[in-house]
């Protein structure tokens, strides 16, 4: 009998992301993305086992898109009925205070993410348009929503709470909720079981690194503290992110540079972080910048190590200790670099990179630390589409 398959779709305000899984086995079917939606030319590829379709093409909205994904399924060899999809997995960026596990997905629950857009502009409305589309498109099949917030759940009150006004806070949801935590929580178990130890008898500093980043202390398989906040703005230096900023620089722009809301929100949002900086969010073409003596790069790269160092430095002192190191992300996972620099003296804490281990283009789950490092420092690839399709094929 063969495994069920569960797709997986991660939608976003100009793209999907969809992928066919066997969540037993892992074995991915097939994957595609659809960029452009709402631009005057969009793009589409789709990776199988046969070969890559790719195409340039007018996708008006999110309905066309997964619609062409439809398309270009069928078109790979099977359609999505013929390929008996068991439940289709959406990534959700925030639960609120609400959702906490993976809920299945019903009109009433649609109209509550829909009221939790304030909370996450950016990410839910598109996450609730790929939710709306694929239910018209596969009526008869379960849909679940999986939320980057749900693993964060678990962070003590001192942790989640911001230091303002209660009734204020209370009134707006203004707490820390933490996201990327279905990254970080596969992440935690996959590193466990590399070392061969028991998840709730490990802990851990998980370092998902990408254009988004962020930073969690998981204290026997529960997360204690997390470096994004009410939003994914808050925490390390990102792609066009600024991470942590003094909250009276917001109210010197509104007074002093006349900026409005809608503004600043592109500002911090869009045009900060390692774009802010230097002119590049890719965190290649940075260091390719500094290797051509870019001071700018140089400054945007040290800043962004800084702030990475600070958090590391916390979170030890949060956990009493820790037993591993997980870098995990598309930084995390291939800079080096990034990696030696994050790590650099710090063999009196019982923390030692082994140089060669660290710089071998091995791209599997691997250890990086020397011999004599008393905590384990590994690579753990992600993959959040495989989480999802785990949790979503379980609920159901």
């Amino acid at each position: 009998m063969s495994e069920p398959v569960v797709l997986v779709i991660n939608s976003g305000s100009s793209s999907i992301k969809f992928q066919l899984v066997e969540p037993g086995s892992g074995r991915v079917d097939g994957s595609g993305l659809i960029e452009r939606i709402g631009e005057s030319s969009g793009h589409l590829v789709y990776h199988y086992d046969g070969g890559v379709i790719e195409r340039d093409d007018v996708i008006e909205d999110h309905t066309a898109g997964l619609h062409a994904a439809e398309e270009v399924v069928a078109e790979a060899g099977r359609s999505l009925a013929e390929r008996g999809v068991a439940v289709v997995g959406h990534r959700v960026v925030h639960g609120g205070p609400v959702f906490r596990e993976p809920t299945l997905l019903d009109d009433a629950v649609v109209a509550e993410l829909k009221r939790l857009s304030p909370l996450a502009p950016l990410h839910n409305p598109p996450n609730v348009a790929g939710i709306e589309v694929a239910r018209r498109l596969l009526p008869d099949v379960p849909h679940v929503a999986v939320f980057d917030t749900a693993f964060f759940h678990t962070l003590p009150e001192a942790a989640a709470t911001y230091a303002i006004d209660t009734a204020v806070a209370h009134a707006n949801g203004v707490r820390r909720y933490g996201f990327h935590g279905t990254s970080h929580e596969y992440v935690g178990e996959r590193a466990a079981a590399f070392l061969g130890r028991d998840l709730e008898e490990t802990n851990q500093i998980v370092l998902h690194l990408g254009n988004g980043a962020s930073v969690s202390a998981i204290r026997g398989g529960v997360a204690v503290d997390t470096s994004m906040g009410m939003t994914p703005l808050e925490g390390l230096v990102m792609g066009t992110r600024s991470g942590d900023l003094d909250a009276g620089v917001i109210l010197h722009l509104i007074r002093n540079a006349g900026m409005t809301v809608d503004e600043l929100d592109d500002l911090l949002n869009r045009h900060s972080g390692l774009l802010g900086m230097c002119g590049e969010n890719d965190f290649r073409a940075v260091r390719a910048m500094i290797d051509d003596g870019d001071p700018a790069a140089r400054l945007a790269y040290d800043v962004y190590v800084h702030r990475l160092r600070r958090y590391l430095g916390a979170y030890l002192v949060e956990l009493g200790g820790a037993d591993a190191i997980v870098f995990t992300g598309g930084v995390g996972e291939h800079s080096a670099i990034l990696r030696r620099d994050a790590l650099a003296g710090l063999g009196g804490l019982g923390i030692v990179v082994d140089p060669d281990r660290n710089e071998s283009p091995d791209g599997s789950e691997r250890r990086i630390g020397a011999d004599g490092s008393a905590v384990e420092i590994l690579v753990i690839p992600t993959d959040e589409e495989l989480a999802i399709a785990r949790k979503s094929i379980a609920l159901v």
